[in-house]
């Protein structure tokens, strides 16, 4: 089993910086809260983090199947629940495709394998989160 180790330090306030992969993020609180917006918040992460990991799949696996959008805009939309702990309750991934004729068998094939298969953050949320997705093409 491999393990991965996120490291968060307090600065001040409500203001905290995480490092990943060498790379710093500031996380703050909303001033409501005693924060100063100096960076996101952590449950939006969450989203990004789903949208990132299926976005880099399908990428990846539509190179593979010789095909090449003209762009990729994961949309990741989450409902929070009202009780404490408030917390992700759904999630829906919208895939919007820019392209012309684009092979929409392949485009969902994509998304498929990604979601059911290659996606790690969405095979951790599914156990804990109802997950739905769909598929836009703009031309």
């Amino acid at each position: 089993m491999k393990k991965i180790s996120v490291e968060t330090r307090w600065l001040e306030e409500m203001a905290f910086e995480t490092e990943i992969n060498g790379h710093k993020i500031v996380l703050d609180a909303d001033p409501e809260f005693g924060g100063k917006d100096r960076g996101p918040r952590p449950k939006p992460l969450m989203l990004s983090a789903l949208g990132g990991c299926t976005a880099m799949d399908v990428i990846s696996i539509l190179e593979k199947m010789h095909v090449t959008p003209e762009g990729l805009n994961v949309i990741v939309e989450g409902e929070l629940g009202d009780e404490h702990p408030v917390r992700f309750e759904k999630m829906h991934v919208i895939y919007e495709f820019k392209g012309k004729d684009l092979p929409v068998d392949k485009l969902k094939k994509a998304v498929e394998l990604s979601e059911e298969k290659y996606c790690g953050v969405r095979a951790s949320y599914k156990k804990i989160v109802e997950l739905s997705s769909e598929i836009k093409i703009i031309n």
